[in-house]
């Protein structure tokens, strides 16, 4: 494949990831223009409120000017004044980088893999600009420098790890304790040449290389639990959120608007699910709370997914705070039982730190998630919704710390016996115990005991012999 089709391929990928965000909105809308209200309104308006969606789904924030009309309909405080959306509709950014995996991954099976990276990255970019320069309005102004900057970044961060997942793990595979295996003695006398070790001292790239993957493990777990607990939520409330659809009386098209954004909010709350387990839980106004100690909520906004949040106080709520120090043991003791085999096996001091800096690791990821995940959606009150993300970060890397650990300080678990019946791995060369351990009750050595045992089948086979040669013959 020439160099020319590799860069038209990968910007054809990026339009067509392009087109398919502003379409999950575009659509809908457009219908929407065509049946309720005649073609009579500028499609232009519909246009501009799809591409405003797909940037605030991608961390953008958006600026909003209500018509003073519009402000004395809905008697809001702080409604007559410019306001921020800062809430990011997750589901749009996890989409943009599935498809740009996707997009990195076809130009990594091409001769050109970079010339593919590039051209579809570029590409994207200058999509992206387009948009930002055609949705302005008086009433919604999207953040010009975050338009150009975040939705093309989003869509890199998926095109680099797809189009580099061979190299990626190569890299990693240089960095000492990035195998699974706990920090030893022995392990900092490889990968030296690793850039990304360099930077740290010796004494700690084990400890530190094996707290990050771990940390990341624990933070993955939290957020699989969370995205569990949400699904069982909505199956266990589903006559409620039935029912507040029926109250807000959108139609079919709008309802079809509604359940397309709720969806895109689906990332939001396994986020929101697992500040919850972790503690601090979320706010959804100001001077609101849902976490395990109970829920005190006042005007929520009216979408009918948030039926799901608990309410009143809950008896057995703390339970949810088993969830981070279950998982952030479990994910240590996994590797405790990878690093059995470790000679010589690492020092409690190594132990504490792997256990230390992966409760750091999970909850600057689980902090920076939290951050992302929450914002303003609307004027007064409504402009703190979502978790706290100084306090997620703070209690996950306490609760993950803390059971890390102690997973890591568990004594080592026995190692399992092979098929030839001796322990551990298998060995090239016999051991001395094999060789010249003698036997407790006869004094003799096991390959002396085999000897005898041969000698003495023969001996009896040569016997048997000559007796059969003694019998008369028919």
């Amino acid at each position: 494949m020439k160099r020319i089709t590799t860069a038209l391929l990968a910007a054809l990928d990026a339009l067509i990831v392009v087109a398919i965000g502003i379409g999950i909105a575009l659509v809908p809308l457009t219908v929407l223009w065509a049946t309720q209200f005649g073609l009579d309104v500028n499609w232009l308006v519909f246009w501009r409120a799809a591409v405003d969606v797909w940037l605030v789904g991608n961390g953008v924030d958006l600026i909003v000017q209500l018509d003073p009309t519009l402000v004395a309909a809905l008697n809001l405080p702080g409604s007559d004044a410019p306001f921020p959306i800062t809430i990011a509709l997750l589901g749009f950014a996890l989409m943009s980088v599935l498809f740009g995996l996707r997009t990195g991954h076809r130009a990594a099976e091409t001769p050109h893999r970079w010339i593919g990276v590039t051209g579809a990255t570029v590409s994207y970019a200058l999509l992206t600009a387009l948009l930002v320069l055609s949705a302005g309005t008086d009433a919604v102004r999207p953040v010009a420098a975050q338009g150009l900057l975040l939705p093309p970044l989003i869509f890199a961060a998926g095109v680099l790890i797809g189009a580099g997942q061979g190299q990626l793990g190569r890299l990693l595979g240089r960095i000492p304790g990035l195998s699974g295996r706990l920090p030893g003695k022995n392990s900092t006398s490889t990968s030296t040449d690793s850039t990304a070790a360099a930077l740290l001292p010796i004494a700690v790239r084990p400890a530190v290389s094996a707290a990050v993957r771990s940390g990341t493990a624990a933070a993955a777990g939290i957020l699989c639990v969370a995205g569990i607990a949400v699904f069982v939520l909505i199956l266990t409330h589903y006559a409620t959120i039935i029912g507040l659809y029926e109250t807000v009386q959108a139609g079919v098209l709008g309802g079809i608007a509604l359940t397309l954004l709720q969806l895109a909010l689906i990332p939001n709350l396994v986020i929101w699910a697992a500040s919850w387990f972790v503690g601090p839980g979320i706010a959804v106004g100001v001077g609101t709370s849902v976490s395990p100690v109970g829920t005190s909520l006042g005007t929520v906004p009216g979408l009918p997914i948030l039926g799901v949040l608990p309410q009143g106080s809950l008896a057995y709520g703390f339970v949810g705070l088993l969830v981070p120090l279950l998982v952030g043991f479990l994910v240590t003791v996994v590797l405790r039982q990878r690093a059995a085999a470790d000679v010589p096996p690492p020092s409690i001091t190594e132990r504490l730190l792997t256990g230390l800096g992966t409760g750091v690791v999970a909850g600057v990821l689980l902090g920076l998630l939290a951050w992302w995940s929450g914002g303003a959606v609307g004027p007064g009150r409504l402009v703190q919704v979502g978790p706290n993300p100084l306090l997620v970060g703070a209690l996950a890397a306490a609760l993950v710390g803390f059971a890390a650990c102690l997973g890591l300080l568990t004594p080592a678990p026995p190692v399992r016996a092979n098929g030839s019946g001796r322990t551990g791995a298998p060995s090239a060369t016999p051991s001395a115990t094999t060789r010249t351990t003698p036997s407790r009750t006869t004094g003799t050595t096991p390959g002396a005991v085999s000897r005898a045992v041969r000698s003495g089948a023969n001996g009896a086979g040569r016997l048997l012999g000559r007796l059969r040669d003694l019998l008369p013959r028919r």
